[in-house]
């Protein structure tokens, strides 16, 4: 069960952030309604939001997640894959230590996105991409393994269509996965429960389980209605603008 999250706005220089898709240049204002209602979703959730403030130093500031891996038993601070993007995890760092005084962080030359790693209970699957190198899957494996857990890589650089594996990944709980159709036969998830998105809806993959509901992208009903039947309580957020951005559902927080 989460308890706490941290959230960090969009700043007005937003649309000048990284991007691989071409789906238009974002409207600030809309997205910066979209991220309070994500923040209070995550606030009805139960969980306490900290409100960092907006960063224009760092146009992609506002997808913390890929700043910090968080767990019940540690945290890790990543090294994100872009150069761009380098300085965000040191400028969240000073929140991140207000929770967990002892932080190691992954070193160069290994490269970690938060994007990239997705927990399973116990269990965390490391993507390799173009934003996480082998380097920095091993750091983080070892971390990891000091408090208990296991991991297993997953080298996403040839899978279209995605950015992170968590553009195609989400975990409901330990033994149910959500997973794009490109994704699902992936040796690494032999044994779970596969809930595989259609094609034409594969945004809809990064989805969030927070506590007893599930937060789901606007404008994908059949997953919404696979969800649904789940038994789970769904919650639908827009997320237009951030998707034109690479950024999905679980970039928007940090949560632990």
């Amino acid at each position: 069960m989460f308890q706490r999250a941290i959230v960090r706005p969009p700043t007005d220089n937003f649309a000048e952030g990284l991007t691989t898709v071409d789906l238009g240049v974002p409207d600030f204002a809309r997205a910066l309604e979209e991220h309070a209602r994500y923040s209070e979703a995550l606030e009805r959730c139960g969980l306490l939001v900290t409100h960092l403030s907006p960063d224009p130093r760092y146009p992609d500031a506002t997808f913390v997640e890929d700043t910090a891996i968080l767990t019940p038993r540690g945290a890790v601070l990543t090294r994100p894959g872009a150069p761009e993007r380098l300085g965000e995890a040191a400028a969240i760092e000073p929140a991140l230590r207000c929770f967990f005084p002892g932080l190691p962080r992954i070193e160069p030359p290994g490269t970690v996105d938060g994007g990239d790693v997705c927990e399973a209970g116990d269990h965390f699957f490391i993507g390799i991409s173009t934003r996480t190198n082998a380097e920095g899957a091993r750091q983080l494996a070892r971390h990891l393994a000091a408090w208990g857990y296991t991991s297993a890589e997953v080298d996403v650089r040839n899978v279209a269509g995605i950015l992170h594996l968590k553009s195609g990944i989400a975990a409901i709980d330990d033994k149910r996965l959500v997973l794009m159709e490109a994704l699902a036969g992936h040796p690494a998830f032999r044994g779970y429960e596969r809930l595989v998105v259609a094609p034409d809806e594969t945004y809809a993959a990064n989805c969030v389980r927070v506590n007893d509901a599930l937060l789901v992208a606007a404008g994908f009903p059949r997953f919404e209605a696979d969800v649904r039947r789940l038994g789970l309580e769904t919650i639908v957020l827009d997320m237009s603008e951030f998707q034109k951005m690479d950024g999905g559902l679980s970039c928007l927080s940090l949560r632990f």
